[in-house]
């Protein structure tokens, strides 16, 4: 079995644990902006922010490859993993701005159902980056990220079958059909990061 010198820096380790805290930020605004009582011009303004800080994290990551000698994983899967929660806060940014940009007046309540999916996956994955150092018993995390990202699957169904129930107009159906597939895009966002995870752990395993 050969043996791999792994670098004592901890400091990819810690910025995959802030981009990941992004991304718990990130959920918990999308939850604000579904609320009635939300004003959704200063939730949608925060949320830019919040992508900002995300991507300034991914640049950071970026730059920390390029410049470290002894990576602590391999680099295209520090490159796959920065990309990948890039991809979820992108998704969760998207959903935001087309609420705010379509001027949807009334959201489903269905659609809180997937929000809590992923505040969910965003609290799971925040709490798997730091456990990438040692790499032990991180199972529990991709698998209930993968039943996590089934449940969205079903929500996503049902929604659908609601939007064209005949209850709204054909414009709020294009509308809210965009909303409802960035949200879905987003769950699956995270199912990738969890995979790229799996394989890293099974590499380094």
């Amino acid at each position: 079995m050969g043996f791999r010198l792994r670098p004592v820096d901890t400091s990819f380790y810690d910025l995959f644990t802030r981009s990941a805290e992004h991304l718990v930020a990130g959920a918990e605004i999308l939850a604000e902006m579904l609320a009635d009582s939300a004003d959704r011009n200063a939730v949608a303004e925060r949320m830019r922010q919040a992508e900002h800080a995300a991507d300034e994290t991914t640049h950071e990551i970026v730059k920390k490859v390029n410049s470290t000698f002894v990576t602590p994983f391999d680099r295209e899967d520090i490159y796959a993993l920065g990309s990948g929660l890039d991809d979820v806060m992108d998704m969760m940014d998207e959903a935001v701005d087309l609420i705010l940009l379509y001027e949807v007046k009334a959201l489903p309540p269905e659609l809180s159902a997937q929000v809590t999916v992923l505040q969910r996956c965003a609290e799971l994955t925040a709490q798997a980056m730091p456990r990438l150092q040692s790499m032990k018993d991180m199972d529990d995390y991709w698998i209930e990220i993968n039943r996590l990202e089934n449940e969205g699957d079903r929500n996503h169904r049902r929604t659908l079958a609601k939007l064209f129930s005949g209850e709204f107009k054909t414009i709020e159906v294009l509308k809210l059909k965009d909303i409802v597939e960035s949200l879905e895009g987003a769950i699956d966002a995270f199912e990738k990061v969890a995979n790229i995870v799996e394989q890293i752990a099974v590499k380094e395993g």
